[in-house]
C-alpha cells in the first residue's frame, strides 16, 4: 500500500476490542484486496465488493471483525464491524452510522413468523463510512448480490427501495434509507452498543433455533 493516512484521522484507524483492525489474519486479508490499488479508493472498492459478497447475509451473534472473517457470514453488525475493520488496516479511516429502522427491512428476507416476533424498530443497524478524497463516504456492505437479485426477482424487495447496491467510490451508498426511522449519527467505536444489542437477544437456546431457520430461509431464498 502506497499512501499515507491522512492527518488527524488516528480515531479512526484505531482497533478496538470488537474492531480488532491489528488482528494478523485482519491484515493478511486486508494487505490481499488492496496489494494491486494504487490508490486509497481502489483499495476500499476492493474490500467493499469483499465484504458485500464474500461475506454473504445471515444473522448470528456479535463477534469480532476475526471472527466474522473466519466464520464468512455475517449480518448488518459483523458485516459492518469487518469491513471498518479491513480499510483501516488498511490505512483508510473508517467509522459507524448507526440509524434505528423498521422491521420491515428484513420482510421477506427472513422467515414471516420471525419477522411477527421481531420488534418493531431495529435500534442498532449500523453501515459503514470510509474517508476518500477530503470526505465521509457511506459504503454500505448488507446484502450480497446473490441474495438482493433474488429478492428482486421475487418482489420481496423493489428498485424504488434499493436502487442500487453497487458503490462507484465517490457518492454515498446507504441501502436502507426507505426503512429510516431516525439518524442516531456516527461513532469511532460502537462496541458498547453491539454488547447491548446482543444482551437482548434471549435465550441462547432459542436464540440459536431462531437463526438457524432464518439463516435456512434465507439461503435458500439466495439459491431459489
Amino acid at each position: 500500500m502506497a499512501w499515507q493516512p491522512p492527518d488527524g484521522m488516528d480515531e479512526y484507524l484505531k482497533p478496538t476490542e470488537l474492531c480488532d483492525s491489528e488482528n494478523e489474519e485482519v491484515g493478511r486479508k486486508a494487505q490481499e484486496l488492496a496489494r494491486d490499488a494504487s490508490t486509497p479508493k481502489e483499495a476500499a472498492l476492493g474490500i467493499f465488493q469483499f465484504v458485500r459478497d464474500q461475506i454473504p447475509f445471515a444473522l448470528g451473534n456479535f463477534e469480532t471483525a476475526s471472527e466474522t472473517l473466519r466464520q464468512g457470514t455475517g449480518f448488518c453488525v459483523t458485516k459492518t464491524n469487518l469491513q471498518v475493520a479491513l480499510l483501516r488496516a488498511a490505512g483508510i479511516p473508517a467509522r459507524y452510522h448507526q440509524a434505528v429502522l423498521a422491521k420491515d427491512v428484513l420482510k421477506g428476507i427472513i422467515p414471516a413468523w420471525v419477522h411477527r416476533m421481531a420488534p418493531e424498530k431495529v435500534w442498532f443497524h449500523p453501515w459503514c463510512e470510509c474517508y476518500l478524497s477530503g470526505k465521509w463516504v457511506s459504503c454500505e456492505t448488507l446484502f450480497d448480490e446473490a441474495l438482493y437479485s433474488a429478492a428482486c426477482r421475487k418482489t420481496i424487495l423493489s428498485q424504488e427501495q434499493i436502487p442500487t447496491i453497487n458503490w462507484d467510490g465517490s457518492s454515498s451508498l446507504c441501502v436502507v434509507t426507505a426503512w429510516m426511522l431516525e439518524d442516531v449519527g456516527t461513532f469511532q467505536c460502537m462496541d458498547d452498543v453491539f454488547r447491548k444489542a446482543q444482551s437482548e437477544q434471549g435465550p441462547d437456546l432459542i436464540g440459536r433455533i431462531m437463526l438457524y431457520f432464518c439463516n435456512r430461509y434465507t439461503d435458500k431464498l439466495r439459491k431459489g
